[in-house]
């Protein structure tokens, strides 16, 4: 695995080579060993309901509350300010729309000038994914952070792989060509299910003990 430096990200976007980024606003944005991406338009913000907790198990014969229901949707146009306050989470997307050769994966971290804010974001793009990179804002300070749609927040460091790895392959995938953040999707890890039986098992053969 090799990390790319900014010559060899330049020469990876030229037509044919299969990594595209746009809009790439300023070609300053190409860095010595990364590419910074700016601040989405969309975002879901986490929200107070009277559920208690996400419900990762629910029971099989009834419907969950879903994920979503735990979001409020909200846009802004660019160079707005979005409000990131203290242990809240928030989901949104890069203002670039991506598209990952099969030979190479992304690593996304936040700006060291918004890292000593308080802020973090952590997350990966896999071997031919396309699409808005996704962003799960969290601010670990105590003091709320006015965030500028369109601003530099993360940077994009491109590793170029061995071997291929198609990530529309045999297994079915999640969250394929999102511009708009989407919420998690974790219901829906087989799993889950096979955990729940198990724990359903051990729980009635526990009751025909007693």
């Amino acid at each position: 695995m090799h990390l790319l430096t900014g010559e060899e990200i330049k020469a990876s976007m030229a037509p044919a080579r299969g990594l595209f980024v746009d809009p790439l606003l300023d070609p300053g944005q190409i860095a010595s060993s990364g590419i910074d991406l700016r601040l989405g338009y969309d975002f879901l913000v986490g929200v107070t309901t009277r559920r208690p907790s996400f419900d990762l198990r629910p029971p099989a014969s009834d419907q969950p509350r879903g994920i979503a229901s735990y979001f409020q949707e909200t846009r802004r146009d660019l160079g707005d300010k979005f409000v990131l306050y203290p242990n809240q989470v928030v989901l949104t997307t890069t203002l670039e729309y991506l598209c990952v050769p099969e030979n190479m994966s992304v690593n996304l971290e936040t700006r060291s000038s918004l890292n000593r804010l308080g802020v973090h974001v952590g997350t990966s793009l896999q071997p031919g994914y396309t699409g808005c990179a996704s962003l799960e804002l969290f601010n670990h300070g105590h003091t709320p952070i006015e965030l500028v749609v369109g601003a530099r927040v993360v940077q994009a460091r491109i590793f170029r792989l061995d071997a291929t790895h198609a990530y529309l392959g045999k297994a079915p995938r999640k969250y394929v060509a999102n511009v708009r953040p989407e919420v998690s999707r974790i219901l829906e890890d087989s799993e889950l299910a096979r955990l729940r039986a198990i724990w359903e098992r051990n729980s009635n053969a526990g009751r025909d003990i007693d």
